[in-house]
């Protein structure tokens, strides 16, 4: 018996989609470290621009003031395109993955970024990441804290 968090009785994730097929997790975890190679570069790349352009517009008044704009980008930048209808990145749809909630459905835009700052977070302890080693979906800790599972498009 499960209920609507995905959990059953013996305490164990379930899919709806389930079983997944080999071809969903394969090589998962390489694929991701090189989405998040890109989107890190995509997200610089916006956040100099916008910095950039906001203090020309100002005169140089808002250098002053601008809070660090990374932060602000990264959020917005994994909320609205993984909730998008890709369900990706830019970077995870050039590696042919996709996030989706454990149950299988679309991601809302508040467990995707939710997922973005945990996945921040979790660079102040990197040995969190070894997690993903230990699991038989590959998901890592912050995966599991905001609900999703990222998956080869099939």
């Amino acid at each position: 018996m499960s209920n609507v968090n995905g959990w059953n009785a013996t305490g164990q994730t379930f899919y709806p989609l389930a079983p997944l097929p080999a071809s969903a997790l394969q090589s998962v975890r390489r694929r991701r470290m090189a989405a998040i190679c890109l989107d890190l570069i995509l997200v610089s790349i916006m956040s100099v621009g916008t910095f950039i352009v906001l203090g020309l517009l100002t005169l140089g008044i808002a250098w002053l003031i601008l809070p660090p704009l990374f932060p602000f980008i990264a959020f917005f930048y994994n909320g609205l395109t993984i909730s998008g209808w890709r369900m990706a990145t830019p970077g995870m749809k050039a590696m042919d993955l996709e996030m989706r909630l454990v149950d299988g459905s679309p991601t809302p835009f508040i467990n995707a970024a939710v997922h973005a700052v945990l996945f921040y977070l979790s660079w102040m302890f990197p040995p969190i990441f070894l997690i993903s080693l230990f699991a038989d979906d590959k998901r890592c800790l912050h995966d599991m804290l905001a609900g999703v599972i990222v998956l080869r498009r099939v």
